[in-house]
């Protein structure tokens, strides 16, 4: 109670302070174009990225922590006066939130992200990856084959992780089932090529968000920036090559091994699943009205997309000055060439799929309010970011970085690596990739966007890799909540994947498998948060 009074204390306080600064300090600028802050380029800049990233590491809720960032940051601007802050935050010309809306090559982005998530709904309609599953399952006659035309799927479903996880994962299980492949390594074939692909795909999700953080008039397109880091993502590229090795070579070690060994004696998930894996799960891709899909139809639109894009942006880059091919990727407008690619491939889906009758016509509407639904959460992430750096900016966070870091040249060597490390922090503990990018991204390009590019662009790999490398591997989960043993997990980002998979659990043949899934949770949960426990505890803390 006395802590809870004394938080109570604090927030009057600071309210209160709020109000006098109000009071004491001007509610408009007079002249923008001279007017700094009290605290510009100097260590107070970084407190609303330090604040974000706290928050994040202990909320684990990315948004309200961009937010109270960006709140934080247009507060310091505006020398705590709660007019001028609300009117930095939505309206500054320069980092202002409808000024980063008001964007041409944010807009951009935003229609592309919609757009793709389109794509990702005609597709998943379409059948084409049950398809893909269904020629695996007859030109498929070896483990090895099985866990290389997972690899080869999820490789070629590079647009979106989600997409690629959820697809990847209904499609081959019953293949890798076949061949006795665990569900360990099932999992790990697909979360080892679902999210280093995407982040090593110049025409993904994961690439128009890392390319709108490149500031106006750098040296360098976002475009070009992300294209550059991809040599230098070491652990995507490692982590590609070790799925491939360990999965055609059959090199399995530690934990791995003992779930092959067991799974090659029938035992796919070594722990707790064994009484579940008889029981069949009907995918909902297979069969009706999707039946009719083939390969093809997930195959062309990557095919279409890829080819639009690159051809686009040699003609942007064209008539934006280039005169060879690498000076048109360079001067490229990658926004419109992206929002371009996705608009040809809708409309190649809408000839492609209609005439054969894949998908209904209503179908194919019904995918778009369904695709700009699935891409909302990074949308907002993006919109929160865009502002999160603009009052960065405002601050003059990129000269006091740039001032800190010039005072120690030793130590520049030795930036990428301590980067590497603050991004597998955060990722790791607050569990967003996404939102890993939204807060390092824009720190590292205003630190060497200006004196070092080259830097910039083993900095920024520093980030993409340590952003992906452990996100989703949380001990807790790994080791106490078990999907589908003790609990049903899914995204809270995704409401609808929770309703697919009640769908199919609550169908009658389920019933006994929800029932020990209900009882071994109430088991788990009163085994560590009863009265008796929690009084242990108490005693050995007291």
């Amino acid at each position: 109670m006395k802590n809870k009074n004394l938080s109570w204390f604090a927030a009057l306080l600071v309210f209160a302070l709020l109000l006098w600064c109000t009071a004491a300090t001007p509610g408009k600028i007079a002249d923008p174009s001279t007017y700094t802050c009290a605290v510009y380029s100097t260590i107070f800049s970084l407190l609303p990225p330090v604040i974000a990233i706290v928050l994040a590491l202990n909320t684990k809720e990315v948004y309200t922590s961009l937010l109270v960032g960006i709140a934080s940051g247009a507060l310091l601007y505006a020398n705590g006066n709660l007019e001028l802050a609300i009117n930095t935050l939505f309206f500054n010309e320069d980092g202002g939130m409808v000024a980063k809306l008001s964007d041409s090559s944010n807009v951009g982005i935003l229609v592309f992200l919609v757009m793709l998530g389109i794509l990702v709904a005609l597709m998943n309609k379409a059948g084409g990856s049950a398809a893909f599953g269904r020629w695996a399952s007859t030109h498929i006659h070896s483990r090895a084959g099985a866990q290389f035309a997972t690899l080869l799927l999820g490789v070629m479903i590079f647009v979106d992780d989600y997409f690629n996880c959820l697809t990847v994962g209904s499609v081959m299980r019953p293949v890798t089932d076949k061949y006795k492949i665990s569900r360990a390594k099932l999992a790990y074939l697909i979360d080892a090529t679902a999210a280093p692909v995407c982040i090593i795909a110049p025409i993904s999700s994961w690439a128009a968000a890392v390319n709108s953080y490149v500031p106006a008039g750098s040296s360098m397109s976002g475009f070009e920036m992300f294209v550059r880091t991809i040599p230098f993502n070491l652990y995507a590229l490692l982590t590609l090559y070790m799925v491939f090795f360990t999965s055609l070579l059959g090199f399995d070690f530690g934990l791995m091994k003992k779930h092959e060994r067991n799974a090659a004696h029938g035992d796919l998930f070594t722990s707790g699943g064994e009484a579940f894996q008889n029981q069949e799960i009907k995918d909902p891709t297979e069969g009706g009205k999707f039946a009719k899909g083939k390969v093809i139809d997930l195959i062309a639109p990557m095919i279409v997309m890829i080819f639009t894009a690159i051809a686009t942006m040699i003609w942007t880059g064209y008539l934006n000055g280039g005169t060879n091919l690498v000076e048109d990727f360079a001067n490229c407008s990658s926004s419109e060439s992206l929002v371009f690619a996705g608009l040809v491939t809708v409309g190649f889906l809408l000839l492609f799929y209609l005439p054969r009758r894949v998908i209904g016509f209503k179908d194919f509407m019904n995918s778009v309010p369904e695709g700009g639904k699935l891409m909302m959460p990074p949308i907002l992430i993006l919109v929160l970011a865009w502002t999160l750096k603009g009052m960065t900016d405002a601050l003059g966070i990129g000269d006091f970085v740039r001032q800190a870091v010039s005072l120690n040249e030793g130590l520049m060597r030795f930036v990428p690596l301590l980067i590497f490390c603050i991004a597998i922090f955060i990722a790791f503990s607050s569990g967003t990739s996404w939102g890993t990018f939204a807060i390092l991204v824009p720190i590292v390009v205003n630190m060497f966007s200006e004196t070092d590019p080259t830097m910039m662009i083993v900095a920024v790999s520093a980030v993409l890799a340590g952003a992906v490398c452990v996100t989703d591997s949380n001990p807790y989960l790994d080791q106490i909540l078990i999907d589908e043993e003790n609990v049903i997990l899914y995204d809270r980002e995704r409401p609808g994947e929770l309703a697919d998979r009640l769908t199919v659990l609550l169908q009658p043949q389920m019933d006994e498998k929800l029932q020990k899934i209900a009882k071994a949770g109430r088991e788990l949960a009163m085994a560590g948060h009863t009265w008796e426990v929690r009084t242990k505890i108490l005693e050995e803390i007291l």
